[in-house]
């Protein structure tokens, strides 16, 4: 697709999902010409990532055209939303007519959910490939796995190299490249630590008790925003 022809790119977001899985094929995408980006969830309220970020729709899942490229991300508080109807649904109407459905990180999770990775091999998150396996899916250990129009990120940096290579499908190598130049994206860790292959077993071990704790708040968290919610339409509709 290296037309001039406008593409429509939704990145959908939902509350506790981690910023960076998304900002970083926002960043990217962002600069790809003659674009049109739609970051997407149920109402146009700030979505509070797990992070603590704000962030501001600018599209529900109502108004929502019909994409070519469908975006999700993981996070910390996807398991409060992994079986929500509303969102599965969207991903599954967008994957009816989409040119391209992808995720980052922990997304696979929720294209998965929706039916969308049935047959298909996909990326995610190091702690998710279990739970993505089970799902059926074939599990892929690349940074970025493409399998026809199914593009998946690993986990959370992973979804800038993931924005490069959707860069140079819609767009060809050189635009992708002249991007990833003005990014100076130019990773130079300061630690050989970014895989469990990497990292070894003690490391990985202690990351994901780290990870279950931060879970766990991240689950409390939407359980009283989620119990706040419906005190607040409770007194509301008493009034009325």
């Amino acid at each position: 697709m290296t037309d001039p022809q406008k593409c429509i790119i939704g990145l959908a977001f939902y509350p506790g999902m981690t910023s960076l899985d998304i900002l970083g094929p926002q960043q990217v995408l962002s600069g790809l010409p003659n674009v049109q980006i739609h970051r997407i969830w149920k109402t146009l309220d700030p979505v509070e990532t797990d992070d603590g970020m704000m962030v501001l729709p600018d599209t529900t899942f109502e108004n929502c055209p019909r994409l070519d490229v469908i975006c999700i991300g993981g996070g910390l508080g996807m398991a409060a939303i992994e079986d929500d109807p509303e969102i599965l649904a969207f991903l599954r109407a967008q994957g009816c007519t989409a040119k391209f459905i992808t995720s980052v990180c922990g997304g696979s999770i929720l294209l998965a959910k929706a039916g969308l990775l049935e047959g298909y091999r996909a990326a995610t998150h190091w702690a998710a490939r279990e739970q993505l396996a089970q799902l059926g899916v074939e599990v892929s250990t690349e940074r970025v796995e493409i399998d026809r129009n199914r593009i998946t990120g690993g986990g959370v940096t992973a979804g800038i190299d993931f924005g490069l290579m959707i860069a140079s499908i819609l767009y060809g190598e050189e635009i992708a490249k002249i991007i990833q130049l003005l990014l100076e994206y130019n990773p130079a860790p300061p630690f050989n630590t970014g895989s469990p292959e990497k990292a070894g077993a003690e490391l990985v071990d202690k990351a994901q008790l780290f990870m279950q704790e931060l879970s766990n708040l991240a689950l409390a968290k939407s359980v009283t925003r989620h119990s706040t919610n419906l005190s607040f339409t409770t007194n509301v509709t008493e009034l009325q």
